[in-house]
């Protein structure tokens, strides 16, 4: 019997001991997270590759065939309107075009002769000395004489322009970034123009012809402000604007993108022609702006957690709420407020009216416990924090 009571109060000790230092249910506290209206800055971007060209770009080639005997200019060089930069082998050209006059002579003779015969036999004519058949034959002659000079002076025009062809002009002011033939090179223009040399005008006004994804060109416009770099120096920042959106779409391995053109101011000469540009083309820029976190529209508090917050009361409006509303949290109250908004970037959101600067907006509740550190509650947690230990 005495052990009966031995193991019995043993057990009950055990118990007070345990009741004494098992460490109690963690207790939780909820906390408003606020965040104050303030002004700031709103932008989006579409980002895009492009390839950096100048604005002018002109290639120079040739119309007649032949071999080149002088080149006077050469990479980089800089040229002007009308400056000769290369010209062909002249003396087949110019002896078609001695061909050409001397028929021309011969046909101005023979025009000569059969415009005598015709001025003699019209007087003929005239008297019925002649049949009419002579006269039509006489006619016939002197009119295709005629038709035989127009020719020639036609075939004359024609090599005279393929000889003035053999030198090769600049048409614009620039400077030559390609040049595609030698000295003594052969050119072929039967079939199309050969390029010979490729030169850009102004290399201090460039551009950037930027593909823009299908999805994001919906938001592009001229006039835009862009921002590109580019991999030659990638800790500069170059400035540029939309100035076109092009309508024809390029398909390539099932992605379809549209042609972006963007003007590139290049001062300091260094954009080259060529280079691949990283492109940020601002579609939204809203500066100095009442904003707030775009989360604080997706608030709704829960009673039964904003119940444990001390002192915390919680209001409703007593119009019905509108299309956007926050809840603003003034001293000890948490009441609903219906707001305008504007624009915003996914993270932030313009408020229009309804709310001033400073006002406190509750955008979520922060869960503490005297064994886990506090975590944002709005009725969502992030599956990448850490958990607090013994909770998965």
């Amino acid at each position: 019997m005495k052990k009966k009571y031995l193991i019995i109060g043993g057990v009950l000790a055990a118990a007070i001991l345990v009741f004494i230092f098992l460490p109690k249910g963690n207790g939780t506290n909820y906390v408003l997270i606020t965040e104050k209206l303030k002004k700031g800055d709103l932008t989006t971007t579409v980002t895009a590759t492009g390839t950096v060209e100048p604005i002018v770009l002109v290639e120079i080639g040739t119309q007649v065939s032949g071999v080149i005997s002088k080149i006077y200019v050469d990479y980089n060089s800089e040229v002007k309107a009308g400056q000769v930069i290369a010209e062909l082998d002249k003396r087949m050209l110019s002896s078609e075009l001695e061909t050409a006059q001397a028929t021309l002579q011969s046909r101005k003779v023979e025009l000569q002769q059969q415009q005598r015969t015709y001025n003699r036999n019209k007087g003929l004519w005239e008297k019925q000395a002649i049949s009419k058949a002579d006269w039509e034959a006489v006619e016939t002659e002197y009119e295709t004489a005629k038709l035989a000079v127009t020719s020639s002076q036609a075939a004359v025009f024609k090599a005279q322009t393929n000889l003035g062809y053999a030198t090769i002009y600049s048409t614009i002011d620039g400077v030559v970034v390609s040049r595609a033939v030698e000295e003594g090179q052969t050119v072929a223009a039967s079939f199309s123009t050969p390029t010979l040399f490729t030169i850009a005008n102004d290399l201090t006004k460039m551009r950037v012809i930027a593909n823009v994804d299908e999805a994001d060109i919906g938001q592009v416009q001229e006039g835009q402000r862009v921002m590109f770099t580019v991999d030659a120096y990638p800790n500069d920042e170059f400035q540029g604007k939309v100035v076109q959106v092009r309508l024809e779409a390029a398909t390539t391995s099932n992605v379809v993108t549209y042609e972006v053109v963007i003007d590139a101011p290049n001062p300091d000469l260094k954009l080259k022609p060529g280079l691949t540009a990283n492109v940020n083309i601002y579609t939204l820029e809203e500066n100095d702006v009442l904003i707030m976190p775009a989360r604080a529209l997706r608030f709704v508090p829960d009673e039964a957690i904003t119940s444990q917050i001390e002192n915390l009361v919680v209001e409703q409006l007593t119009e019905k709420p509108g299309k956007n509303s926050v809840w603003v949290k003034t001293g000890n109250t948490v009441s609903r407020q219906n707001i305008i908004i504007g624009t915003s970037d996914g993270i932030n959101i313009q408020v229009l009216n309804g709310l001033d600067e400073g006002a406190e907006i509750v955008t979520g509740v922060s869960q503490s416990s005297t064994a886990a550190t506090a975590t944002e509650s709005n009725g969502e947690s992030s599956p990448f924090m850490p958990k607090p230990p013994g909770k998965r």
